[in-house]
């Protein structure tokens, strides 16, 4: 009878161990993975993306939009979009690109 009160004591305290063991690994991997998201400059990149457009306001609002979601603009004026899969995706409710 005390055997198995041991037993059981020992893997109670094995499994308290591991969880907590497990929980700080995670913690490290989240200040990781928050450190290396940074957030980017959406007004200055939608201003250098817009910058040649014939509606520049309505440009940099939807590209403001697409940045502040996807945290990515795709580099130069126009095009480029394979650099940033998630803007490219993101339609407006017609099924258009949402994003310039």
């Amino acid at each position: 009878m005390a055997f198995s009160k041991l037993l059981a004591a020992s893997l109670l305290a094995s499994l308290l161990f591991l969880h907590f063991v497990d929980a700080a690994h995670q913690s490290e991997y989240t200040q990781t993975q928050g450190s290396l998201l940074q957030q980017i400059d959406c007004n200055g990149s939608c201003v250098a993306r817009c910058r040649l457009s014939s509606r520049p306001r309505l440009c940099q609002r939807a590209c403001g939009t697409c940045c502040r979601r996807c945290n990515c603009v795709p580099p130069g004026t126009a095009g480029n979009q394979e650099k940033c899969p998630c803007y490219a995706s993101l339609t407006t409710r017609g099924g258009k690109p949402k994003c310039p």
